[in-house]
């Protein structure tokens, strides 16, 4: 007899319909179920403030430089500090370097020349712009000694006076010195809010820092009363220091020249105005020298009748 085929052989399998209406079951995964399905993220993106700042120094920098540095390191939770740099040419690619080994997008470069003359570079890493600065009038915290006292990594509010607004190379300089001196908002290491105020004010063509504490009057209980809000006060902390801009430039640490300052002075040229001036007392010494040795020369004095009386 021979053998009967398998009715599955002949058959043909219907395609099952999925009801689109029947809910779908959840994925399971390592931790369980999943209740929610993945939504897709969307293609706007919210802008994220990832400021980075490298704070270096050049080599055979002053010890009073030296610490200004340290406190504003200090003031700046966003900052990464580096070994110092030589002062040469090629300044500007070793600090390139530095500043994308380091991730970071600013640099803040203090350089010192004759172990007197302080210059700040500011910059934004790698395509600019940059400025540079004389440092003048420096007074850092520990030689000011003043009673402000605000936490360590605190956020700073930054405020400018209204001169800023006037010309465009001020609005370029406050917009970087925003950039910079800015912390931002959901950094690590910085805490989430405000005790202490930057201020930067042009007077003169110049402009100062100054750092205050927000000082806020408190009950026994430690909590802010409400009408107290009116009697804040700001008490300096420290450091302060005089930045004289000299020129702005469209690369990082050079390029073109965007702006140069008509009124800038190096301190070499200060230097030897005074030596010119000392100078200038003593030829005034010499001068009177020889017109007294003229005047004698010219007006001889009489011979005296008594001088050889006692000699005999």
């Amino acid at each position: 007899m021979g053998k009967k085929r398998k009715h599955s052989e002949n058959e043909v399998v219907a395609p099952v319909k999925e009801d689109e209406s029947a809910t779908q079951r959840p994925k399971r995964t390592l931790l369980g179920w999943k209740d929610k399905i993945e939504q897709k993220e969307s293609d706007i993106t919210t802008f994220r403030n990832k400021e980075k700042v490298l704070v270096t120094c050049s080599r055979r920098i002053n010890y009073r430089y030296r610490h200004l540095m340290l406190n504003l390191v200090s003031l700046l939770p966003h900052c990464k500090k580096d070994n110092k740099v030589e002062s040469k040419e090629s300044k500007g690619a070793t600090l390139n370097e530095l500043v994308e080994l380091k991730n970071c997008s600013s640099c803040l470069f203090f350089e010192c020349r004759k172990h007197k003359d302080l210059y700040l570079w500011m910059a934004k890493c790698p395509n600019g712009p940059s400025v540079k600065f004389l440092v003048n009038a420096v007074h850092t915290m520990e030689e000011l000694k003043l009673t402000g006292n605000h936490l360590k990594a605190s956020r700073a509010i930054l405020t400018f006076s209204t001169n800023f607004d006037k010309d465009p190379h001020w609005k370029l300089l406050k917009e970087i010195i925003m950039q910079i001196f800015g912390t931002p908002k959901d950094h690590r290491k910085c805490k989430p809010y405000h005790d202490h105020v930057f201020v930067f004010s042009i007077v003169d063509d110049h402009i100062w820092f100054r750092n205050y504490q927000i000082s806020v009057p408190h009950s026994a209980a430690d909590k802010v009363d409400r009408g107290a809000l009116d009697k804040l006060t700001l008490v300096e902390v420290g450091p302060r220091f005089c930045l004289n801009p000299i020129k702005i430039f469209g690369g990082s640490f050079g390029g073109p020249t965007l702006y140069e300052n008509p009124f800038y002075i190096s301190p070499n040229q200060i230097r030897a105005l005074e030596k010119r001036q000392k100078a200038g007392k003593y030829a005034k010494k010499v001068k009177a020298k020889t017109r007294r040795k003229m005047h004698e020369l010219s007006n001889p004095l009489e011979p005296d009748e008594f001088a050889d009386m006692w000699k005999e």
